[in-house]
């Protein structure tokens, strides 16, 4: 009789991704006035090279200002391609 290993059906069985946390307005407007492609990148579930990819060919879908070497992306651009308020909700009372 031949038995198989604990770790093969384990093996078999398709993975699936970590949980990651929603990118939330709040989350997004936390991030001040600007952020990194990264970050950008993986608000619209890109990867980083792809990202860079795209702003290097002059299609990456939103604003993209340039210091030097380095690149930003305006938070208010992520939110308002999300169609997400750039304001948080005025408190209720």
């Amino acid at each position: 009789m031949h038995s198989q290993p604990a770790h093969a059906h384990s093996a078999q069985q398709p993975s699936t991704p970590a949980p990651t946390t929603a990118w939330t307005a709040e989350r997004i407007r936390a991030l001040g006035t600007v952020t990194t492609v990264p970050t950008a990148a993986a608000i619209f579930g890109l990867s980083r090279s792809v990202a860079y990819d795209l702003i290097k060919a002059g299609t990456f879908p939103l604003p993209v200002l340039r210091f030097g070497r380095r690149y930003r992306i305006p938070v208010a651009a992520i939110l308002t391609a999300l169609h997400m308020p750039t304001e948080p909700d005025p408190p209720t009372t």
